[in-house]
């Protein structure tokens, strides 16, 4: 049997390991188990491709599985959500109040105006419930895996449209 040939045979070996551990780190983290699984299959992947299969697959994947973990804490930690708009409500000024509703109602026609399924994917991303991927996938109707590529080349193309409704600023001093 070749390299290739055994993956298929190691992932369907491995697949409920992978899936109790992963359950199992998640539950007493609060972390999400089918992402916590999804890192340790790319990381298998990542040491097929470089090693080859490990010698000891149970104890690698309760190791792989341990790191991920660990470092899905980390960047618990480490991450901070972004920072709400200025207050609009009664107390806050009149500009600024009709400056945040600008630049959303900007933003809101500018995700309007991108093509294909990206208005619905960025307006679920949006949403003030601000919900997870899974969710996200789920109301759209797609693989998890899928949605981060297609954010991707949504925000990329919002950021294009975006970019030629702002104007670009001067160089300090400098003549264009």
């Amino acid at each position: 049997m070749t390299p290739r040939e055994e993956i298929p045979a190691l992932v369907r070996t491995l697949r409920p390991l992978v899936a109790a551990e992963a359950s199992a780190e998640a539950l007493g983290e609060a972390l999400d188990s089918g992402d916590l699984e999804q890192s340790v299959w790319v990381r298998l992947l990542e040491r097929l491709d470089a090693e080859g299969p490990p010698a000891d697959a149970a104890s690698w994947v309760t190791g792989a599985v341990r790191d991920e973990a660990r470092r899905a804490r980390r960047r618990a930690m480490i991450e901070r959500p972004f920072g709400d708009e200025p207050a609009t409500g009664p107390t806050a000024c009149p500009e600024r109040a009709a400056l945040v509703a600008e630049r959303r109602r900007v933003l809101r026609a500018a995700v309007a105006r991108t093509p294909g399924r990206c208005p619905r994917l960025l307006t679920a991303m949006l949403s003030p419930g601000d919900p997870t991927y899974r969710e996200i996938a789920g109301e759209l109707g797609i693989s998890q895996g899928s949605l981060g590529p297609m954010r991707s080349r949504c925000l990329g193309c919002l950021r294009r449209m975006l970019a030629t409704e702002v104007a670009a600023p001067e160089l300090r001093g400098k003549e264009r």
